[in-house]
């Protein structure tokens, strides 16, 4: 008998909120593990992101029928009244009845038979009220955008400043969305043409990307992994932002390439499709265990020019100094690009976050003694607050005038300015993401 999805995605919040899970992983070993079947899995999915993408919205419409404040609840309780919210009002297949009753079996079968009533009472009022919801508060744009977006109101207000508020919104809405599963083709592994083909016989749509060649969404077939081109090494999940970043290095055949932040790796693969499979790619991370899934990657994709090493990229290795044609140093960040495929990222202490600037400036100082004259150091993050991103390469070109930001084109008539480049969702349909390219003199 198929698990139950909504048993499945209240475990997969309480992993987010208790031990700050990635959604994406627990959701995936959730599904697994409770035997959903793909209806099950797939319901249970919508739930999750629902419930993460719209907390504060949901939170908002339940707190005009809960005699008290949402944020007093219990989590578990509040978890419980998000999900059967999700349902009501996202969700036009659950009939309101079967989300009001499965949340108050829900409480009760988890021993909050206490709960059972104002769950009850608050999901039945929602219910015949959800044709007139109570109005969100406009007067102040980052107070509106926090909860119409459910994201946090220092997001919402430094969207505001850097963009405005059209464009602020049209980022927000643009988190809430589904992510296409973007893929990309494994030249040295077969031809486009093979790749398209066998994702058809598979029961696979493959839609090319508008601009980037090589690229396209799929949909459908069920488990990805289990598909014949994916086991085959033909294609690789990456969205087209990261892809971007390694075409902007301009990498050829034989160079030395250093990825000094790897894992998973799907840069480095990038690399050694751009280089044909010919050079050397050393492949770093300070996590061992991410060592096995760079190795792991590679050998399904039929890489054999790549390394995967264990090092700090704030701790210089003096044998490779000026030792490498390129260094990609894609820097830990905030995520906040990379929201719509993650979205518990908004929930992040902005507080925790300011520490990061100084830790990318670090790797950058050191990661640059690794390139040889003459050669490219390339920096990149999946976020978009330009102290993690002008502001540390502006320090770092600053303090080294042996590098000079150099300018490069991308498909889709995208250019750099001043060797600088920031994608959007909101305007190239991809991930939050910045690049800077630098040569060494």
């Amino acid at each position: 008998m198929a698990g139950n999805g909504r048993e499945t995605a209240l475990a997969v919040l309480t992993a987010c909120r208790r031990l700050e899970a990635w959604s994406d992983g627990a959701l995936k070993a959730a599904c697994r593990r409770d035997g959903l079947d793909r209806r099950e899995a797939a319901f249970a999915a919508r739930l999750t992101y629902g419930v993460l993408q719209n907390a504060a919205l949901l939170d908002f419409y339940l707190g005009a029928y809960c005699a008290q404040p949402v944020e007093k609840l219990e989590p578990f309780v509040r978890d419980v009244l998000r999900l059967g919210a999700c349902q009501i009002l996202l969700m036009d297949r659950v009939p309101d009845s079967a989300a009001v009753s499965q949340a108050v079996e829900m409480v009760k079968s988890h021993r909050r038979q206490r709960a059972a009533g104002l769950v009850n009472a608050v999901l039945r009022k929602l219910s015949a009220n959800k044709e007139h919801l109570p109005a969100i508060p406009a007067e102040d744009a980052g107070a509106y955008l926090s909860i119409r977006y459910s994201h946090p109101r220092w997001l919402a207000e430094r969207l505001l400043a850097l963009l405005g508020r059209e464009e602020a919104e049209a980022f927000l809405a643009a988190d809430n969305e589904a992510a296409p599963l973007v893929i990309q083709h494994n030249p040295l592994a077969c031809t486009l043409p093979e790749l398209a083909e066998s994702l058809r016989e598979s029961g696979v749509q493959w839609t090319p990307h508008p601009w980037l060649p090589g690229c396209g969404t799929i949909s459908g077939g069920g488990d990805l992994e289990k598909l014949p081109a994916f086991e085959n090494g033909w294609f690789r999940v990456q969205d087209a932002a990261a892809r971007l970043s390694v075409l902007a290095a301009g990498l050829c055949r034989g160079e030395r390439v250093l990825d000094v932040c790897a894992a998973p790796g799907g840069k480095s693969f990038a690399a050694a499709a751009d280089m044909a499979g010919e050079g050397e790619i050393v492949s770093c991370d300070i996590h061992p265990h991410k060592l096995a899934l760079i190795e792991k990657g590679a050998q399904r994709l039929g890489i054999r020019c790549l390394t995967a090493r264990l090092a700090d990229g704030r701790e210089n290795r003096p044998e490779w100094n000026g030792g490498f044609d390129a260094v990609l140093c894609d820097v830990p960040c905030s995520g906040l690009g990379v929201i719509r495929k993650k979205p518990e990222i908004r929930y992040k202490d902005p507080e925790a976050l300011k520490g990061l600037p100084a830790v990318q400036g670090a790797i950058l100082a050191n990661a640059c003694r690794y390139v040889k004259p003459g050669g490219i150091l390339l920096y990149s993050t999946c976020t978009i607050l330009p102290e993690e991103n002008e502001e540390v390469t502006a320090a770092f070109l600053a303090g080294r005038p042996d590098f000079v930001p150099e300018d490069f084109t991308l498909p889709g008539g995208l250019s750099s300015r001043e060797g600088a480049l920031t994608l959007w969702p909101q305007r190239h349909g991809t991930d939050g993401f910045y690049l800077c390219k630098m040569r060494k003199l």
